[in-house]
């Protein structure tokens, strides 16, 4: 290995989190190749870990190895995410001649790690759903816009990213009814989604009091009422999202908690696996399946008639 580019220490004590111009270079490299900016975060945040853990010591399948046992306590989604971002730190230091093919190949040929079973997540039942639409304020401006965010998320699955990009121009007019046209989602995958009719009215009410024509969707509104042409950060839709789920007595609910209970409304309305799929963007069926925990039902479980 050239240890001049790949060799992984840090400065003395002193400074315990600079990175060398190596590592610096080297990371770089692999943020460039991450379209998300939330897998951006998380492959900042493994290599970062990485360095600080390597200390001195040059990088080595045993080292890997031992990094890979200290992070026992996270959820193995987790440790597989930070696992991916060191294969793409090797990956780049051998496109860039600084390791060979070999050395590569030893270094990147640690597994996974297996997560076992499924994890169902969090999601609301219909009457929840319904508790949370009525959260927002609707004869206020925010409130209007509030009432877009938890619509789009529960009632078109959307992610919280796409729907902090989405635009008006987006929102057309397909077959007599309305969608969302060419969504690019996780994995560049495009897909359109249809929109119900209630989420379209409130759109509309949200657009109508805005005066807002074009452009991005969702946009932040100050105190004074005032509307910038800028989006609304995800982050935001994030806090919009946990601040309603708390009103109604729900802790620790996400926005992505809101697509999953769309999906699994869908499905306990007799929604078609393969068109959950389609809403969802997911790339097969049995992605679809996991996400949905298809192959345990809870609400009517087998062991509620024991006769204990």
């Amino acid at each position: 290995m050239n240890t001049s580019l790949v060799h992984v220490e840090l400065p003395p004590a002193e400074v315990p989190y600079a990175l060398t111009q190596a590592q610096a270079m080297l990371r770089q490299m692999v943020l460039d190749t991450v379209p998300s900016i939330h897998s951006k975060r998380n492959y900042a945040k493994a290599l970062d870990d990485l360095f600080a853990f390597c200390a001195r010591r040059p990088l080595s399948r045993a080292l890997l190895m031992e990094y890979r046992t200290t992070m026992e306590h996270l959820s193995p989604s987790t440790i597989n995410v930070r696992m991916s971002a060191i294969r793409k730190l090797v990956g780049e230091a051998m496109r860039n001649g600084m390791i060979g093919r070999e050395e590569a190949d030893n270094l990147t040929d640690i597994p996974n790690v297996r997560q076992k079973g499924t994890r169902l997540g969090n999601w609301l039942t219909r009457e929840q759903a319904r508790e949370l639409l009525a959260v927002p304020d609707r004869s206020t401006l925010k409130g209007k816009r509030d009432y877009v965010i938890i619509a789009l998320l529960v009632g078109c699955a959307l992610r919280r990213r796409e729907l902090a990009t989405l635009n008006i121009e987006d929102i057309q007019l397909r077959e007599g009814r309305w969608v969302i046209i060419d969504l690019r989602g996780k994995g560049g995958r495009i897909r359109t989604v249809a929109v119900p009719i209630w989420v379209k009215q409130g759109i509309n009410s949200w657009m109508t009091a805005a005066k807002i024509e074009d452009g991005r969707l969702l946009r932040p509104v100050s105190k004074s009422g005032k509307i910038p042409r800028h989006e609304l950060g995800d982050w935001a839709i994030w806090s919009v999202v946990e601040q309603s789920s708390k009103q109604i007595g729900i802790e620790h609910f996400g926005a992505h908690d809101l697509r999953r209970t769309c999906a699994k409304l869908c499905r306990k309305s007799g929604g078609d696996l393969e068109q959950i799929k389609f809403l969802l963007g997911h790339s097969s069926i049995q992605t679809t399946e996991r996400y949905l925990g298809s192959e345990q039902e809870i609400e009517i479980a087998v062991n509620d008639n024991l006769g204990l």
